[in-house]
């Protein structure tokens, strides 16, 4: 899909020199997959330990 957007020379350079990325459609698909992981890594972070009503998970122990 084409999409025009607006973005900061400056920050596009800069993104450019720290990743080492020179062409503009990679540089920014690269900074949404990273947005995207970051925000579901912190989805995932928000849902950790509210099963109230989770049973304990019986697990296998080595007799040492």
């Amino acid at each position: 899909m084409r999409t025009t957007i607006n973005i900061d020379d400056e920050i596009l350079s800069r993104a450019s020199e720290l990743t080492g990325i020179k062409e503009k459609t990679a540089l920014v698909r690269m900074g949404l997959e990273y947005l995207i992981a970051r925000e579901s890594a912190k989805r995932l972070a928000r849902l950790g330990g509210t099963e109230k009503d989770l049973r304990p998970i019986p697990r296998r122990r080595s007799a040492v």
